[in-house]
């Protein structure tokens, strides 16, 4: 017979975990509107808001977090921006502090953390967040997968409301038809225009000297690159995915997430300080570099900017920089035989003689310093994954052990007088006239 404090047990057990797991109760379905103001969602009306909005943005948030406390008055200001729009976008906010299970479901590590749902399909937010820089960010989402540009005035109103955040591509005298799929395909990732009608001034403004032809541009890089054909979706498509990216991409935590879809080897250059003025002329040689070889991605760090990943391929303040290796953007990268690191004279031939070496096989493999082993597991289930798998193996180890003292309940209570009550091996020895106070 089990006993009855461990019988009340297995219910309060139920309820902890009920609590931990927090079913909210909030705003149903039927009382979510896009009215311009931020929408607080819990775990009964998520589901529903996103399958009721074609585009919502959600703040994962903890009321005790302070960049979260700064981040909600900026929300405030642009949701009713965003909610005019004519494709609207709504904004809201969850507080995953709370609501675990839904902060489990999507990954939330950190607060605040940002999700964009398309259609019902997340996607990270990696934007500004600053109310006017947010709205522009987020224009990009619900504009026409290709605008139609008739005027050099049109032209420059296009760039300037694209913003910088994002490539943009004009195509200048091309038939919308000719970019239309690809813009389809990268709409996430780039503007796309086709300008029907524009003036010389224009050619000369975007550099380019013939029709058709498409230019690239990378506003916040102040890059741009053009491209005469052929048009057909093989070439087109190699040239609009080169162009994602600058001819040189500065890494930082931000940008490399952008290199985490490329399919592309990536040269990395490691050097003391981006600021330098060597470094910057540098750059300029990789820039020329990168131009002859789109094949491969180029990229920089400096070991001041971000010493931590500098690290990772043994590169720090007392090693012989600058430093080029490549890297296949996970474990492993490859350094050239003799041309380890760069010489001050001479860079421009270093760097050829350097990708010249890596073409031929001339190379060393080598594995990036890797995460320690809590950094891998964060990465793959989250930290808060790991709390909750903690706190599962605790329940089932307390479940265990009552299930033992209800075993020594049952074997030391058999000649107890019914109705006694006993609690644990020890409670068998008293009958109902000794029990204790």
């Amino acid at each position: 017979m089990a006993s009855p404090i461990s019988d009340m047990r297995l219910p309060i057990i139920l309820l902890l975990l009920f609590s931990i797991l927090n079913v909210g109760v909030g705003s149903t379905a039927s009382e979510l509107k896009a009215d311009g103001k931020v929408l607080e969602l819990d775990e009964s009306n998520f589901d529903s808001a996103i399958s009721s909005f074609d585009y919502i943005l959600v703040d994962f948030y903890a009321p005790w977090c302070g960049h979260c406390k700064r981040l909600s008055p900026q929300l405030d200001e642009a949701a009713p921006v965003l909610a005019g729009l004519e494709e609207p976008i709504v904004l809201a906010k969850v507080n995953a502090d709370k609501f675990t299970r839904l902060a489990s479901k999507y990954d939330i590590d950190g607060y605040p953390t940002l999700k964009f749902f398309m259609h019902g399909v997340s996607m990270e937010y990696s934007g500004p967040r600053k109310a006017d820089l947010l709205v522009q960010y987020l224009k990009k989402f619900v504009a026409p997968d290709v605008s139609i540009l008739s005027s050099d005035s049109a032209i420059n109103d296009f760039v300037e409301a694209a913003g910088t955040f994002f490539p943009i591509y004009i195509g200048f005298g091309l038939n919308e038809t000719v970019v239309s799929n690809l813009a389809v395909k990268y709409k996430k990732k780039a503007w796309f225009s086709v300008a029907k009608d524009f003036s010389d001034d224009a050619m000369v403004l975007y550099d380019f000297d013939k029709v058709p032809s498409l230019v690239a541009l990378h506003p916040s890089y102040k890059q741009q690159s053009v491209f005469y054909g052929p048009f057909e979706d093989t070439f087109l498509g190699d040239f609009i995915k080169q162009n994602l990216l600058p001819l040189v991409v500065p890494l930082n935590h931000d940008t490399l997430k952008l290199l985490k879809d490329e399919d592309r080897k990536i040269v990395l250059t490691i050097i003391a300080d981006e600021n330098e003025d060597q470094s910057q002329n540098l750059i300029k040689l990789l820039r020329a570099a990168a131009s002859a070889n789109r094949d491969l991605v180029f990229s920089y760090v400096g070991v001041k900017q971000w010493e931590d990943f500098a690290d990772k391929f043994e590169a720090n303040e007392k090693s012989k920089l600058p430093k080029m290796i490549v890297w296949n953007g996970d474990v492993e990268y490859l350094s050239v035989v003799g041309v380890e690191s760069l010489d001050n004279e001479d860079q421009g031939s270093q760097i050829s003689r350097f990708l010249e070496g890596y073409r031929e096989g001339r190379t060393e493999r080598k594995t990036v310093k890797g995460p320690s082993f809590m950094d891998f597991i964060h990465s793959l289930i989250g930290i808060r994954s790991v709390y909750i798998i903690v706190f599962i193996v605790a329940i089932m180890m307390l479940i265990q052990s009552i299930g033992k003292e209800d075993e020594s309940v049952r074997d030391g209570s058999r000649d107890a007088v019914d109705g006694a009550e006993s609690f644990g091996a020890e409670s068998s020895r008293y009958r109902p006239e000794k029990k204790e106070d």
